[in-house]
């Protein structure tokens, strides 16, 4: 019964073993890139007023947050683009005169659904009361399917990288048996507004140049 025993748990062993021996494969990191020019724009910005009382400045504050929020209203931007980032009221006092102020901010993010609106809405927004400008940031309205163009193109540039790896050996790449993905990014130029106020309607204070936008993956070929 013991012979039995061992015999039983020796070729368990042996099943085990066989089963852990690694299958030839090789492993590489694709990357899929698409470049598109932006059609939409995302301006942060922000409303500010400093007085000797907390209700002065929270007072002006509001009067040109509603002043800013009707304003785009009007100019057909959709409320869901329209999104408050944050409400701040700071007291500061001055130790050496003992003198208190105070601070009232209140940031805003506008998308433009449209960049041919931005020069005449970037306008309108500084004659509502809006004095101060954070920066902009291009968006895409075919992100999804970019980003799905991006990830075949990186899926085609693991295979070629295996294909080239095993050619070097004299062997094969086979079916993928395992990927995964690493990095999705949306790269895209951080551009600031040079002038806040343009006399000439056809000015242009931005330059929306193109997004990138890159998709990294991890994938395993059986190495024949």
């Amino acid at each position: 019964m013991k012979k039995y025993l061992l015999l039983i748990a020796i070729f368990g062993y042996c099943i085990g073993f066989a089963q852990e021996k690694p299958i030839p494969s090789i492993s590489v990191l694709g990357t899929g890139t698409v470049n598109i020019v932006p059609d939409k724009v995302l301006i942060k910005s922000r409303i500010e007023h400093t007085g000797k009382t907390a209700e002065e400045v929270k007072r002006k504050n509001d009067q040109v947050v509603d002043k800013v929020i009707k304003y785009l209203k009007s100019q057909g931007v959709a409320p869901k683009n329209i999104q408050t980032e944050y409400i701040r009221l700071n007291k500061e006092v001055n130790y050496n005169t003992q003198d208190t102020m105070y601070s009232a901010n209140q940031a805003i993010s506008i998308e433009l659904v449209n960049l041919t609106d931005y020069e005449k809405i970037m306008s309108g927004l500084l004659s509502s009361g809006l004095n101060r400008i954070d920066g902009i940031e291009f968006r895409t309205s075919e992100k999804e399917a970019l980003q799905s163009e991006a990830r075949r193109k990186a899926v085609l540039n693991a295979k070629m990288k295996a294909e080239e790896y095993a050619s070097a050996l004299g062997q094969s790449a086979g079916k993928a048996i395992f990927i995964s993905e690493v990095q999705t990014d949306h790269y895209q130029p951080v551009y600031r507004v040079m002038e806040m106020q343009s006399d000439n309607a056809e000015q242009q204070t931005i330059a929306p140049g193109e997004m990138e936008i890159t998709v990294k993956v991890n994938v395993t070929f059986m190495l024949n």
